[in-house]
């Protein structure tokens, strides 16, 4: 019976991480792709001030960063009480703000290849299409979308990838409700706490099979669009 609850709660856990993930990459695309070609065609004097605190994440603890998260969607903080006061309902231990945590986790993931794409479009195309009045949006989405493709889909499945791999900032800001916000790597070192290695086992294995299959399709077939996130 206990084996068939730690199933149960696996698969929950599985679920829940798979919801995670798809909704922190849709909202990554939405939020990084604008991000990205600001980087990519700025000259701005903010441009380096941008891109470090884009790649924050990368070097900083996920524990300091869910802290501050923390205390932002406090009811003391600034977020929880402008969502307390629209009834947005994004507070620490919710769905909502792993959602908001994660997207800030996983930023720079998505911005770095999309940012890499963007910079290796030449100017020629754009000319062109303004040779032919087409309106910067006609272009961006005739143009330099499909010329990024490979920088979108290296964005898309990095940021997938790594909230599905998420511990640290999950764990602080969102704790350990099963059903609620009890993710895979949390799963992980419940059964490690608990000494049930057999199904730390199963989980871990997969994680790791997963993130190999991830990375070894981008290098193989999007090689060009795979590099180390930089500030």
């Amino acid at each position: 019976m206990e084996d068939l609850d730690r199933f149960a709660g696996d698969i929950a856990a599985v679920c829940l991480t798979v919801k995670l993930a798809t909704v922190v990459t849709l909202l990554l695309l939405l939020v990084a792709t604008p991000l990205a070609w600001w980087l990519a065609r700025t000259r701005s004097p903010l441009k380096p001030v941008v891109g470090a605190l884009v790649a924050l994440p990368i070097v900083l603890p996920p524990t300091v960063l869910g802290f501050y998260m923390l205390l932002t969607l406090g009811p003391e903080g600034p977020l929880g009480r402008i969502s307390a006061t629209l009834g947005m309902g994004i507070h620490p231990f919710t769905f909502e703000a792993l959602v908001l945590a994660s997207v800030l986790y996983s930023m720079p993931f998505a911005v770095q290849p999309l940012q890499n794409a963007f910079e290796a479009i030449r100017k020629r195309p754009l000319e062109v299409a303004a040779t032919l009045r087409a309106s910067p949006w006609d272009s961006f989405w005739t143009v330099v979308v499909p010329l990024a493709r490979p920088g979108f889909l290296s964005a898309a499945v990095l940021g997938f990838a790594h909230t599905v791999g998420e511990f640290g900032v999950v764990l602080m800001i969102g704790g350990n409700i099963p059903d609620k916000t009890r993710v895979v790597s949390v799963q992980i070192y419940d059964h490690v706490e608990a000494m049930a290695y057999t199904q730390a086992h199963w989980l871990a294995g997969g994680m790791l099979v997963f993130s190999f299959v991830v990375l070894f399709a981008l290098y193989t077939l999007y090689p060009q669009s795979i590099r180390s996130p930089r500030s």
